[in-house]
């Protein structure tokens, strides 16, 4: 008896981030066994996982011994706290991708340092590598929400190979197969990464079976999207109580058509080129839509400060500075934009790309009230015109007759 409160007394916690892989199943029985860890595993569904999935998750987790395992449903929360902002940013970064895992990986480490500090934990874990950017990540997160909690990585400090992983847990009772996947995929709310031998290379593309998402229609068809203050509300007619259900009711439509698939290159925050593919179905479609809908709503200077601080926030977001107060203030700026951005827009789907056809909104800039570009003016004269280009062509003219005297 006195023995097991002495071993209570002395027992150690530890918060491990769990995806259920090699590496975070390694680290669970590394941290046990070899550290004397109790571990707490915790796995956040920011969009990746079926009720199915989690269950064999929790099923995993318990089999290879932890102490309590948990699955936090953040769908919401994700949407609320970033992606809503990645839709009125139009953020793609490089003009190419839509930062899916970028965003998920920086609320995954929140919500798990969250649940460290109500656990009241000694430790954090997370299983990767020294070679990417999910490392800094989840440290920088750790450091800033737990400051005084030791971060323990055991695949990166170890620089271990797959098979060792896998002859460590089966000296250690643990003999399930791990097959090794020819395409890593890494699937969430805003998107779906795909890496594999032809990502490594500057040449080659992914092949069509590397897409999870295989297509399923061929017929062009119509969708329509309705915005309220920026946000998705209806599709094709249906209201839905959350964004997070008209994004998954998008993704459905749209990736049976192949839509929404790059390979997106960019710099790592460890200084090095990377190269990534990845299908965003839903993603591709809501920004460029919403984007169409702010041409329309959104004054010229509007649209110009948005795109600068924009390319910031998805900079920022992808280099680990989420936490930044900069980025509430330019949250607070792209909330603001959006107040007149309402109405619908109308898509159509085909195979392997979409149209924008054009919008219908109460707060259209493109009204003929005014006039209608190229064919007729309501609101000036040619006089107004001849003496507004005289006064804005002054300054250039003084430049261009001053330069050219002194030649």
């Amino acid at each position: 008896m006195f023995s097991r409160i002495i071993d209570t007394i002395m027992s150690k916690k530890v918060v491990l981030a769990f995806s259920g892989g090699l590496d975070t199943s390694y680290c669970a029985k590394y941290l046990s066994e070899i550290l004397g860890y109790d571990v707490y595993a915790v796995t956040v569904n920011t969009g990746g996982f079926s009720k199915e999935e989690e269950k064999e998750l929790e099923k995993r987790a318990m089999d290879l011994g932890v102490k309590e395992y948990r699955c936090v449903a953040a769908q919401e929360d994700y949407y609320n706290s970033c992606v809503k902002y990645l839709i009125f940013g139009n953020v793609l970064k490089n003009n190419t991708y839509p930062l899916s895992v970028s965003a998920e990986r920086t609320i995954q480490a929140q919500e798990i340092a969250k649940y460290a500090i109500e656990t009241g934990v000694d430790a954090i874990a997370h299983g990767s590598t020294g070679a990417g950017n999910d490392q800094v990540r989840f440290d920088l997160i750790f450091q800033v929400m737990c400051p005084d909690v030791e971060i323990i990585t055991p695949i990166r400090d170890l620089s271990l190979s797959r098979e060792e992983e896998i002859e460590f847990l089966r000296s250690h009772g643990y003999d399930m197969e791990f097959h090794k996947a020819q395409y890593s995929v890494n699937k969430g709310l805003w998107g779906t990464s795909v890496g594999g031998k032809e990502t490594l290379t500057s040449r080659n593309s992914l092949p069509e079976e590397a897409f999870p998402s295989q297509i399923k229609e061929n017929r062009p068809s119509e969708l329509e999207i309705e915005f309220k203050n920026g946000e998705v509300t209806a599709v094709n007619g249906e209201h839905f109580e959350h964004p997070v259900y008209a994004i998954q009711k998008i993704e459905q439509l749209a990736s049976s058509y192949g839509v929404g698939r790059d390979i997106h290159v960019g710099d790592t925050i460890v200084g090095i080129k990377g190269r990534v593919g990845f299908e965003a179905a839903a993603a591709s479609v809501i920004i460029k839509a919403h984007h169409l809908l702010e041409k329309h709503t959104l004054s010229k200077y509007q649209q110009m400060m948005k795109s600068q601080l924009s390319d910031w926030y998805g900079n920022w977001l992808h280099e680990a500075l989420f936490l930044d107060p900069v980025m509430r203030n330019i949250e607070s700026f792209l909330i603001d934009s959006q107040k007149t951005v309402s109405g619908k827009v109308f898509v159509t789907l085909h195979p392997y790309r979409f149209v924008l056809n054009g919008i219908e909104s109460v707060h259209d800039l493109m009204s003929d009230k005014f006039g209608s570009y190229g064919e007729a003016n309501r609101a000036w004269t040619g006089d107004d015109v001849k003496g507004y280009t005289k006064i804005v062509s002054n300054s250039l003219n003084i430049y261009h007759q001053i330069n050219k005297a002194n030649v």
